[in-house]
């Protein structure tokens, strides 16, 4: 298999490229290195072009030959849509179309898209299936769902599959600190560099957090499916609070470090819990990665980033 990552030198993507080399294929990265790092790929044998999805020559270039495309270039995240609400929109809308558009130029068998649960909105029912009524509360969900209407459109409309994978919590090795991003990365390169960290509201809210190892696997099994596309839910189809994730890390990091509370953030939902069972049953996914085991290991490798950054600064 000839594989194209999108935005494959950001932390999810890099772990797909790392997956897919073991297992014997193809790859080449797009990546403009807005949110990536070249460094994810270090010691990978991808092909690496830096480019951008709103380039949609660049797209018509590296999509030649190409079997499946892993679309994973965004704009990430809530707040980050709140506060730049036209380029969420120019990055995960038109950059989706591009990529469509280069796909079927290429007569690409399947695009697997890197959605969000962002898409749901505040919650009514749980867990949450993909029947779900969609009212997204932020741009960021719904400039998502508004490509993934693209992508089962262009299933429906032209030769080629599309998957889309709504993401709950994701974390793991290589996801890095951002202010904007997912709360372990914020809370462990936090606790590491000695800083406090925010809980924002009474930190009883709710979360699925689903390790990055999961996460590639079912990458890698929704571009084997063939015969489907469609919306499938991609969490650990378990949930704890955000209390309970701070006791965790107490424990696992073996560090004493202080926890604020703070205001709820706009857009964040109360709680959140993934139905897996259609993945399961047409992808065969089945997350494997507890959080006992997944947060150490994310820790592990945090620290070493972290210990890596002091070293060079010095």
């Amino acid at each position: 298999m000839k594989a194209l990552i999108t935005g494959g030198a950001g932390f999810i993507g890099s772990n797909i490229a790392a997956l897919l080399l073991e297992r014997g294929h193809e790859v080449t990265v797009l990546d403009n290195l807005m949110s990536g790092y070249e460094e994810n790929l270090t010691g990978l044998s991808v092909s690496f072009v830096r480019g951008d999805v709103r380039d949609a020559e660049a797209l018509k270039t590296v999509t030649s030959g190409v079997d499946v495309i892993f679309h994973l270039a965004a704009s990430v995240g809530n707040k980050r849509s709140i506060d730049n609400p036209l380029l969420d929109a120019q990055i995960n809308v038109l950059g989706t179309l591009n990529v469509l558009e280069a796909a079927r130029a290429s007569r690409v068998r399947k695009v697997v898209f890197s959605s969000s649960a962002g898409i749901f909105g505040e919650l009514k029912t749980m867990p949450i299936r993909e029947d779900h009524p969609v009212e997204p509360d932020t741009p960021y969900g719904a400039n998502k769902l508004a490509a993934e209407k693209l992508c089962l459109a262009y299933a429906k409309l032209y030769q080629m599959e599309c998957i889309c994978l709504r993401y709950f919590n994701v974390y793991g090795i290589k996801q890095r600190y951002d202010a904007y991003g997912n709360v372990i990365p914020i809370f462990v390169f936090k606790i590491l560099k000695g800083e406090p960290i925010t809980v924002f509201g009474d930190g009883e809210q709710t979360r699925d957090f689903v390790n990055v190892r999961d996460v590639a696997l079912a990458n890698y099994a929704a571009a084997q499916a063939t015969g489907i596309s469609g919306a499938f839910n991609l969490g650990s189809g378990t949930q704890i609070t955000i209390n309970h994730l701070v006791a965790l890390l107490r424990k696992c990091a073996g560090l004493g470090f202080t926890a604020r509370f703070g205001p709820p953030r706009p857009g964040d939902v109360r709680d959140s819990l993934a139905d897996i069972s259609k993945a399961r049953t047409l992808l065969g996914f089945s997350p494997s990665v507890a959080m006992d085991q997944g947060l150490p290991e994310y820790l592990a490798w945090a620290k070493t980033s972290v210990d890596t950054a002091a070293a060079t600064s010095r």
